[in-house]
């Protein structure tokens, strides 16, 4: 399974426009080679960076069952019928870059699994995580820098 984004390259530099105190605009993801059986996709997106400032990884965007059919998430846009979680910013929906310091890291995770998740909406990375144990077919991440 294949992320990629149609903003920056693996390893690149995320767009300031995605930032959250810019645009706020949710990234442009490409998913491709999706395994067989795979019955929902879900995405994380945080930073780890933000350990050494808030001591925590800071989590930007929990959606989770994408259908397995989805080649391309657009910007600003959800696929149809996925669902979102509670960011660490306590909203609902996609919390761009927001590093208070100097450039972070920002790791995007997709998930393949062989369930669709019973989560309500606004749930968090942790509860989406703890769904997903024992049904994840394979993974790929996709990492993008952003300097505040």
């Amino acid at each position: 399974m294949i992320l990629e984004s149609l903003a920056f390259e693996n390893g690149g530099t995320i767009p300031q426009k995605y930032g959250y105190k810019n645009e706020n605009l949710s990234i442009p993801l490409k998913i491709s080679e999706i395994p067989e059986g795979t019955k929902s996709l879900a995405l994380i997106m945080d930073d780890p960076d933000a350990m050494g400032v808030v001591g925590k990884v800071w989590v930007h965007w929990v959606l989770w069952n994408i259908s397995p059919n989805t080649k391309e998430i657009q910007e600003n846009l959800i696929p149809e019928n996925s669902i979102e979680g509670k960011t660490d910013f306590g909203e609902i929906g996609y919390g761009g870059p927001a590093p208070p310091d100097k450039k972070h890291t920002y790791i995007f995770k997709l998930y393949a699994l062989d369930i669709t998740l019973n989560l309500k909406q606004g749930s968090t990375k942790i509860e989406v995580e703890e769904s997903m144990k024992g049904h994840i077919i394979t993974e790929t991440k996709l990492e993008g820098k952003f300097a505040p």
